[in-house]
């Protein structure tokens, strides 16, 4: 019976507490307004143009032409839940050319709605004859290549095409059409169109190549894939292959003078275990590829690619970069600065032939500027004596085989090379994080930097034939 009393007594004190606490009054809890609507229900700019609005995310979406101003739009029609107030008003002007956030606000409730201005496009976005055959797009120039073995008939080819969202395309996907001669498609959507040139080049033996771990080249990461699609467009006679397309032997490389090989992994690779799980494709393929090696082909091996020269024996002692790291994509580096590496000693080098300079600085290689994205993604070699036992740059040189060619801030070396040996082709390697072909979210085309890393690749490749 005692036990039960005093639980009794418990229970009654614990209902006292209750109601004398001054936090649990019904007073209090009325004041706020939780059961108002926060809707934003119609949005339109310049008498003309509606949102589509997205409850689920909160989003506003407004069409405009392909060529329209935003940078100064009059919010004509604005509408929300019964009794909400918006944050924006109509009659205000506002810079669309960037997201817009409008509150919603009913009571002690809100929602935000993110305003964004999308432009019509007519794009053509992927292109392959026979289902066999891919183009490589260069969205700049409206142009599109593509290559096929000289067995196929060019005359009688279908492409499958597809476009940015709502496009039509003319000749349509799916129809039979000869490319004896460059093919010209018109795609259009709204006030958008845009007319691209198709031309097929008939090829069995190309002289360069971009080697990759993906079966396509539209199977590449985007860093990688941008990368690729400029040498396509950019390097004659260039084609894209899979190591297993070496490994296979599926391609004819008995012309081929230079392959490139352009590896970027998200979070980066620091040691040569993760590069071998990384790259299980590019180790199969490794005694094919020594054999091109030994017999002539050189190498242009940039980013985490670097790795490999020491896989297909153009070190003395074995080692791979022995400081690397890097971020993702998605969630790389917005720069407050232009980056750039040092070349002293090094200027007359052809891979540092005219390039933009900053400032008559010709000590060093500029390659993106404030406001770019990046991975910094490097693969360099510490010089020191806790570090692989390179005590100087005289030491890795006599013990690792290399030139140095560039460094960092710190004076690690971030680009070498491999000299030829006997009937060996010659390898360069680029491990700087300042060489970055593809940013998250950004416009590059506009940095005054960016086009460096073009050029210093033209320069590579080109150093590399001997022309």
């Amino acid at each position: 019976m005692k036990s039960i009393q005093n639980k009794l007594n418990l229970l009654v004190l614990g209902i006292v507490l209750l109601l004398a606490f001054p936090g649990c009054s019904d007073d209090n809890t009325s004041d706020l307004k939780l059961d108002g609507d926060t809707w934003l229900t119609t949005f339109e700019l310049n008498n003309a143009y509606m949102g589509v609005i997205d409850r689920t995310n909160k989003t506003v979406t407004v069409a405009v032409p392909e060529i329209y101003d935003t940078d100064a739009m009059k919010v004509t029609d604005i509408e929300v839940s019964e009794g909400a107030e918006a944050s924006v008003k109509a009659g205000d002007v506002l810079n669309f050319s960037f997201p817009q956030v409008i509150k919603v606000t009913n009571g002690n409730v809100f929602l935000d709605y993110t305003v964004n201005i999308k432009h019509d496009e007519a794009r053509i976005l992927s292109f392959k004859l026979n289902d066999a055959y891919a183009g490589v797009i260069d969205q700049s120039k409206r142009t599109i290549t593509v290559r096929v073995p000289s067995s196929v008939n060019i005359k009688n080819m279908v492409p499958v095409i597809t476009t940015s969202a709502g496009a039509i395309v003319m000749p349509a996907s799916g129809q039979a059409i000869d490319f004896s001669n460059p093919v010209e498609f018109t795609v259009s959507y709204n006030t958008a169109s845009a007319v691209y040139t198709v031309t097929v080049i008939p090829t069995d033996a190309p002289s360069a190549v971009y080697v990759g771990l993906a079966a396509t080249l539209n199977e590449l990461n985007p860093e990688e894939k941008e990368a690729a699609t400029w040498m396509l467009n950019n390097v004659a006679n260039s084609q894209y292959i899979s190591f297993e397309d070496v490994q296979a032997g599926r391609v004819d490389l008995s012309e081929c003078e230079i392959m490139w090989w352009h590896l970027h992994i998200d979070g980066g690779i620091d040691n040569m275990d993760k590069f071998e799980k990384a790259a299980p494709a590019a180790i199969s393929a490794l005694v094919k590829m020594k054999d091109l090696y030994n017999n002539g082909m050189n190498l242009l091996l940039t980013r985490y690619a670097t790795y490999y020269a020491a896989k297909l024996g153009a070190t003395l002692d074995g080692n791979n970069p022995n400081n690397c790291w890097g971020q993702s994509e998605e969630s790389g580096e917005i720069v407050g600065g232009a980056w750039n590496f040092f070349i002293q000693g090094h200027e007359s080098h052809a891979l540092y032939q005219n390039l933009a300079m900053n400032n008559g600085e010709t000590n060093k290689v500029y390659t993106f500027d404030t406001g770019y994205r990046t991975t910094n993604s490097t693969a360099q070699w510490h010089i020191g004596s806790d570090w692989g036992g390179y005590a100087t740059n005289e030491v890795w040189r006599t013990n690792h085989g290399g030139v140095d060619l560039g460094y960092g801030g710190d004076g690690a070396i971030v680009a070498w090379e491999y000299l030829s040996e006997g009937s060996r082709g010659s390898i360069v390697c680029i491990g700087s994080g300042c060489y970055d072909w593809y940013a998250y979210g950004i416009d590059a085309s506009a940095d005054k930097y960016h086009g460096n890393v073009a050029k210093l690749t033209k320069n590579a490749i080109d150093y590399l034939t001997g022309k």
